[in-house]
């Protein structure tokens, strides 16, 4: 029994991480609108099995990413921005209830492990405004905020102590974190280095964490991920939201 238990785990695994991989290529634009896929052209590029190939395209059918327009016909659906809205809303409350379970069950290690990163995010973030103010280069000190921040949020998961609800949200993501990367780094070479400053809201959700307020934790995570994600400011951030001044909540 154990066996068995262990090649089912084993399979559903592969399933996932080949359902991520064709999400990613749809959502980079690497598999375009309209664009004829195979089972086996899936299989071959992605050096796996049919099967869990064949998974991942049920599973992209049912949310609307593939079209089946034949017995063996299917197509890169071009999402509608309604679409996009919808399932920007999903991700939306999603975090917001990863925030909630961070309340209810992050300990007090990994609630200073949160306040540690944030001040290294301060530090990395002043060094950039000096860096780019005297017109030195700031590209490896971009970089290493936005690794700190990942850190961050990956550490916010962790709170939740909630593997399955961490795992949806990967699951329903608009943007892939290189997405999400890259349209920041856009932003910032322009010269928008206020984009690096805008998300004060760290602090004040590692002060909900710490109140135990699931309330205002989960407010705080929405109000900034339907900022970032439904367009009510320029962009959502490197990874999730990125980095934010101290105490500028």
């Amino acid at each position: 029994m154990t066996g068995r238990q262990l090649r089912t785990l084993t399979t559903e695994t592969l399933a996932d991480r080949t359902y991520r991989a064709v999400r990613d290529a749809i959502r980079s634009g690497e598999l375009g609108p309209g664009e004829k896929i195979t089972e086996r052209g899936l299989a071959e590029r992605l050096s796996v099995s049919p099967t869990p190939v064949r998974e991942a395209i049920r599973r992209l059918e049912r949310e609307g990413l593939l079209d089946r327009t034949g017995p063996r016909t299917i197509v890169v659906s071009a999402l509608e921005d309604s679409a996009l809205q919808d399932l920007a809303e999903v991700e939306v409350a999603l975090r917001g209830l990863v925030a909630r379970f961070a309340a209810r069950h992050g300990t007090g290690a990994q609630l200073d492990r949160l306040d540690g990163i944030l001040d290294e995010a301060d530090d990395l973030l002043i060094l950039i405004q000096r860096r780019s103010a005297q017109q030195r280069p700031v590209d490896d000190h971009i970089g290493a905020l936005l690794d700190t921040m990942q850190q961050f949020n990956d550490t916010v998961n962790a709170c939740a102590h909630n593997p399955v609800l961490v795992g949806l949200v990967e699951q329903t993501r608009v943007f892939s974190r290189a997405e999400r990367r890259t349209r920041l780094l856009e932003h910032i070479r322009a010269g928008d280095l206020s984009a690096l400053d805008r998300y004060g809201y760290h602090r004040a959700l590692v002060r909900a964490l710490r109140d135990r307020d699931a309330e205002a934790a989960e407010r705080i995570v929405m109000e900034d991920a339907r900022g970032g994600l439904l367009g009510r400011r320029p962009l959502s951030g490197g990874e999730d939201t990125e980095a934010g001044g101290r105490d500028s909540a």
